[in-house]
C-alpha cells in the first residue's frame, strides 16, 4: 500500500475514535487534554491535518480535516488550543518540549523514559554534545532551578537572543529543560526549569534503545491502527531506521501485521471491518 494512497475507512474511524477526531470525542477542558495525551501518548500541539499524528489542536476542533486558519489569534479553536498547552504546562502532568528535529510535542509520562533511551545525553557527555551557549544556560538552571528566559540570558552570558533560542531548542531536545509556565504580563515569557526536576522518577530509569523503539512504535500504532511509510518518523523524529525496527520488532512479538514494505497494522485490527480483537 503506497503512503500516497487513502487509508482504508475503517482506519481513519479506528484514528477518529482514538484521536478525538469526532465531535462527540474532542477535548474541551485541560482534564480531557490530558486525558487525551495519557491515552496517545504521543502528540502535537498545533499541528493540524496536513501531517500525521494526534494533535491537541485537532483533537479541539474535533474533526478529521481540521486545518489552521492564517489568524490563528482570531480563531477560537487556535486560541483555545494554546491556552489548553499553557495550562498544561503549568500543571505538569504531562510533558512538553520541543523534542527531536524541532517538534514541540507532548508525552503521556509513560512514555517519557523511552524518549529519553533514545534522545537524552548522558552528563558525562555533556561537554562534548552540546554547544557553549547550551552549556552555559544549563548551569545557571542548575543553580537557580528555574528562570524566565530574559533573566536566563543576562545570567548566562547568552545575551544574543537568536543564539539563547537555539540552545534552547537544544537543551530541550536532549530532554534537559523543559518550559514549565508562559508568562504574559508585563511581557510574554517561558519560565524554564530542570526536566528531572519535574519529572524525577520517569527520567531515572533506564531503558536499552530497541525496548524505547519498540514501545514508541507500539504506543503510535495503538492509536494510528496502520501506519504507511515515513508516518511514524515524521511523528516521533525518529529516524526512518529506529522507526522500521521499531515496527518490525511488533511484528516479531505478534502485535502488528506487515502489508508491504514500511506498512504495518495492528494484529487484532481487521482493516476490512474495523473491529479489533481481544
Amino acid at each position: 500500500m503506497p503512503s500516497t494512497a487513502p487509508l482504508p475507512n475503517t482506519v481513519e474511524e479506528h484514528r477518529d475514535r482514538a484521536w478525538r477526531r469526532d465531535e462527540r470525542l474532542r477535548v474541551r477542558s485541560v482534564v480531557q487534554a490530558e486525558r487525551f495525551i495519557d491515552d496517545v501518548g504521543i502528540a502535537g500541539c498545533m499541528t493540524d491535518s496536513r501531517r500525521p499524528g494526534p494533535s491537541l489542536y485537532v483533537a479541539v476542533c474535533g474533526r478529521r480535516d481540521a486545518v489552521l486558519p492564517r489568524n490563528v489569534q482570531k480563531d477560537p479553536e487556535s486560541s483555545g488550543t494554546w491556552r489548553l498547552k499553557d495550562e498544561l504546562m503549568r500543571r505538569g502532568n504531562v510533558y512538553y518540549a520541543k523534542m527531536g528535529r524541532g517538534r514541540a510535542m507532548f508525552l503521556a509520562a509513560r512514555m517519557i523514559p523511552y524518549f529519553k533511551a533514545i534522545w537524552a545525553i548522558p552528563g558525562s557527555h555533556e561537554k562534548h554534545r552540546l554547544s557553549e551557549p547550551a552549556r552555559r544556560v544549563l548551569g545557571v538552571l542548575r543553580k537557580e532551578w528555574e528562570m524566565g528566559s530574559a533573566d536566563l540570558r543576562s545570567e548566562s552570558g547568552v545575551t544574543d537572543r537568536k543564539l539563547f533560542n537555539v540552545a534552547m531548542d537544544e537543551l530541550q531536545a536532549a530532554m534537559l529543560v523543559v518550559p514549565g509556565e508562559a508568562v504574559y504580563e508585563p511581557r510574554f515569557t517561558y519560565i524554564w526549569e530542570l526536566a528531572t526536576e519535574r519529572f524525577p522518577e520517569q527520567l531515572a530509569s533506564r531503558i536499552g534503545q530497541e525496548k524505547a523503539l519498540t514501545e514508541i512504535a507500539r504506543c503510535f500504532l495503538t492509536g494510528a491502527g496502520l501506519t504507511v511509510p515515513g508516518e511514524l518518523a515524521r511523528v516521533t523524529g525518529l529516524s526512518r531506521p529506529e522507526a522500521g525496527f521499531g515496527n518490525q520488532s511488533l511484528v516479531k512479538e505478534g502485535f502488528a501485521r506487515r502489508v508491504s514494505r514500511g506498512t504495518y497494522h495492528l494484529a487484532n485490527l481487521d482493516i476490512e471491518t474495523g473491529t479489533r480483537s481481544r
